[in-house]
């Protein structure tokens, strides 16, 4: 008997959230985790075995941080298997088209201004990252799309090229950040310097709208693979679906690459998987990756804490580690003209 891909999909999601919230630099007995989530859902005085410290490890840092390491997974392998829908590319991704560099942009711009640390405050950093994601997508699009449609080769120059000059702006912005340095540099290699529930709150709204929508053009995108002039013949408005499906997908990178920093390869590792594994029609396709997406980051996450503990290793290092050679042999398929 097949087994279902959604249900493996939400079972190692489940196993990767248990994973998340009782391993760090300081481990969470199961049992003990089990009593706390009781207590704190009905009510109840469970916490005469366990240390008080557990319950504020667990409500005020692990879940939230859990919560939004899952949500910038999901993020970024969505947008990554619409952008290489949407390109017909099998190596587009909001890291290697510079879409997620432009989002940096945007939020290290709205970081350099003192903000304050409440929801409207939060809120302005995400937006900023839309702005700069946006803008910068429509560069890379511009520079890379010629008479003869979107050529690969000329997508990943657009984008090294862009993303290059993006990091470039930003990595100057950061230096001038003199007293938030080493913050600043953290976040620019994955690793979130925020802690609590309000940047998750300044997140999920912008991060499930943009999740749900991607989710739902799934159809759009098949008929997209069909090739433009043939979408067009079935009906399909092509220019304003492709806009609509590209502010998506940008403002779902945005929405994770705000707070989470800059993540390389989730996008591009997540989708190829889920086709190579389960299916390629975008219907299921996208909301496998999601759930997946969510699943890679929370592991990365967990190792990015506990392989040189108590150190932490910004979890943008671990994703670079591991997609650098997944992107090397999807390049070598991609030119070979056998994969996608």
């Amino acid at each position: 008997m097949r087994t279902h891909p959604y249900l493996v999909s939400l079972l190692i999601l489940a196993a990767c959230i248990i994973i998340s919230i009782t391993l760090g630099s300081v481990s969470i007995p199961l049992a003990t985790l089990v009593k706390l989530l009781i207590s704190k859902i009905g009510g109840a005085s469970s916490l005469d075995t366990a240390p008080q410290s557990f319950s504020t490890i667990l409500f005020t840092l692990r879940l939230p941080r859990t919560v939004m390491v899952g949500l910038t997974g999901a993020a970024l392998a969505g947008s990554g298997a619409v952008y290489q829908g949407l390109f017909r590319n099998p190596l587009a991704e909001p890291y290697l088209i510079g879409v997620a560099s432009g989002a940096g942009l945007g939020a290290v711009i709205m970081m350099s201004f003192p903000l304050p640390y409440t929801i409207v405050g939060l809120f302005a950093v995400p937006v900023a990252a839309f702005v700069g994601a946006l803008l910068t997508v429509f560069i890379v699009y511009q520079i890379a799309r010629d008479t003869q449609g979107l050529q690969t080769t000329n997508l990943i120059l657009a984008g090294v090229a862009v993303s290059s000059f993006a990091t470039s702006l930003t990595s100057f912005l950061i230096i001038n950040l003199q007293q938030r340095l080493r913050h600043s540099l953290v976040w620019l290699l994955g690793g979130s310097t925020m802690s609590g529930w309000q940047p998750v709150i300044a997140v999920l709204p912008l991060a499930t709208l943009g999740l749900a929508t991607l989710a739902a053009s799934g159809h759009l995108l098949n008929v997209l693979q069909l090739g433009e002039e043939q979408a067009q013949t079935l009906g399909l408005p092509v220019k304003r679906v492709r806009f609509l499906i590209i502010l998506a997908a940008t403002l779902t990178t945005s929405a994770a690459v705000a707070f989470s920093g800059i993540i390389g390869f989730v996008g591009l590792i997540v989708p190829h998987t889920v086709r190579m594994i389960w299916v390629s029609d975008y219907r299921k396709l996208l909301p496998l990756a999601i759930i997946n997406g969510a699943s890679l980051l929370l592991i990365a996450d967990v190792l990015a804490r506990t392989v040189v503990a108590p150190q932490e290793i910004p979890v943008g290092i671990i994703t670079a580690l591991c997609g650098t050679p997944f992107f090397l042999v999807i390049l070598r398929k991609a030119k070979q003209q056998k994969y996608w």
